[in-house]
């Protein structure tokens, strides 16, 4: 996040609750990482507030982000997803919410969990991180990649400095502050 979106953040009933409570945290929950991934995807090319003003609507269409649901959406899902005012109607978008839905059942298989693989990866920079992620995911470009390992605390970037947020985040060691792997 940039600094003037954080100065917009505090007190912001649209990006303030999100801003101090999620944004730069860890997360572990298959459900929560799923959903910050396709949040991010969504996003790309529009402005966080839409996707935060969507938010709801993303959870209910896409059945509270559970992985094992999202997996079994097929052409009649994609039909009333792109049909639904209530997310962004964007059919590669869609598709790629299934098909790393399929993804992450993957990971489950290889390393337990999606939070596992993450972990097993860490620390990378971010270019390396992004390598990974689109030999992984769809629909996962650079920019895509290093805001959601931001938002869930694999990377800096979070611009809080001096905030207590990121005094919260510095406390934990986050992967992020071991060295890099190449």
């Amino acid at each position: 996040m940039s600094a003037a979106y954080c100065r917009l953040a505090p007190g912001d009933p649209i990006h303030g609750p999100y801003d101090d409570t999620e944004d730069g945290f860890p997360a572990e929950e298959e459900s929560v990482l799923f959903e910050r991934l396709m949040l991010e995807i969504n996003q790309a090319g529009l402005c966080w507030a839409t996707i935060l003003k969507k938010r709801a609507a993303f959870r209910s269409t896409y059945a509270d982000f559970s992985v094992d649901r999202v997996d079994a959406f097929g052409p009649a899902e994609i039909e009333r997803l792109l049909a639904g005012p209530g997310i962004i109607r964007h059919r590669l978008k869609i598709e790629a919410a299934i098909a790393n839905a399929r993804r992450v059942q993957a990971l489950r298989q290889s390393h337990g969990s999606f939070a596992l693989w993450l972990e097993a990866h860490h620390p990378r920079s971010p270019e390396a991180w992004a390598q990974l992620f689109r030999r992984t995911f769809r629909f996962s470009g650079g920019q895509i990649v290093g805001k959601f390992l931001i938002s869930i605390e694999c990377l800096p970037g979070s611009a809080r400095s001096g905030l207590p947020g990121l005094l919260r985040i510095l406390e934990r060691s986050p992967p992020w502050r071991r060295a890099p792997r190449v």
